[in-house]
């Protein structure tokens, strides 16, 4: 071994040395940083029991399918707060039931993460509908909406073909509009009534899906809104529970038949969620009033904070996650 190895070899052994004893000081001595107070940036922390109003809340009620504008409170979809920062630039996003609620949400947050987004809804819904596509627009990007009724095959299928032409293309298909109506007996509830939850909730994805998959190259992905009640169905939420446990197994189903495509299918289950569903008939006016009231948090949440879990399936740094459901349910454990 000649000497200029030997010297390597010190050297090292005495930096090694060197970086240990600095180790070793650094733990002995707090740093300067963990003294001084806070970093003034840091983002504040908010206590999630009273971010947002409290029950009870005022009695209300609107015709089906209802208008988040006209809802006291009114709900939050993050129009003042969600930040982007680019997690979906270039991306063409077909979001249904975009007018209020969960899906509003997600596309406020998916146009300010760089996509472009089509809205469907119902057409007594347009008032909501044109302040959703006024801020989509207002990020700069591409906000197009398309009123019709998703209880008619031939809308959903022209929905996805409009679309499509409309963004030049489809990566992201959001099935998050539903029908909710509660009802106490099931003696009261009629075919008619049982047969437009049935179309909504489960028909319409079915049609939608069908059409939107010749669309969806490898990195797409599907995300469907489903709900607590697939899990802990209400007593009154005959029908409405039983799409949503269906909703959960269809993510699960076209999960594992997508996955050699590339095509990402996954869920997400919220809780008590402050939105038109509640107040055009899918509660009683005293579990209104009450909303979310016996919920860990104390109260019902807001579109605005399920709008990251739409962005983080839709996101490439999700792209391990397919079949799963994701809860935002106030803490009592679902899913």
């Amino acid at each position: 071994m000649n000497s200029k190895k030997r010297i390597s070899r010190r050297e090292l052994v005495s930096n090694l040395g060197a970086g240990m004893a600095g180790a070793a000081l650094t733990a002995a001595v707090p740093a300067a940083s963990a003294q001084s107070p806070r970093n003034s940036t840091a983002a504040p922390f908010v206590d999630p029991t009273t971010k947002y109003p409290r029950p009870p809340y005022p009695g209300q009620s609107q015709p089906w399918p209802g208008l988040a504008s006209k809802m006291d409170p009114r709900p939050d979809h993050g129009e003042t707060s969600y930040k982007g920062s680019g997690r979906l630039m270039g991306r063409k996003a077909l979001i249904t039931g975009g007018d209020s609620g969960m899906g509003r949400a997600a596309a406020i947050a998916y146009a300010r993460e760089g996509a472009d987004v089509v809205i469907s809804y119902y057409p007594t819904e347009e008032p909501d509908a044109r302040e959703v596509i006024q801020l989509i627009q207002a990020t700069g990007r591409k906000g197009i909406p398309i009123p019709g009724d998703l209880r008619e095959e031939q809308y959903c299928k022209n929905l996805v073909e409009k679309a499509a032409a409309a963004l030049g293309g489809l990566d992201i298909v959001v099935s998050n509009a539903g029908r909710q109506q509660q009802c106490e007996d099931i003696l009261q509830l009629t075919t008619e009534a049982f047969d437009a939850t049935m179309k909504t909730n489960i028909y319409a994805p079915f049609w939608i899906i069908k059409a939107a998959l010749p669309h969806l190259q490898p990195g797409s992905c599907i995300i469907a809104t489903t709900s607590e009640q697939a899990y802990d169905p209400a007593k009154n939420l005959y029908d409405y529970a039983q799409t949503k446990a269906a909703t959960m197994n269809y993510v699960k189903s076209l999960g594992k038949q997508f996955g050699p495509k590339g095509i990402r299918v996954n869920g997400v289950a919220p809780g008590p969620i402050w939105t038109p569903l509640q107040v055009s008939g899918g509660a009683t006016q005293n579990h209104l009033i009450h909303f979310g009231q016996e919920y860990p948090l104390g109260r019902a949440g807001q579109p605005a904070e399920l709008a990251s879990i739409y962005v983080q399936l839709a996101a490439n740094d999700a792209s391990y996650t397919t079949g799963n459901i994701y809860g935002a349910g106030g803490g009592m454990g679902q899913p």
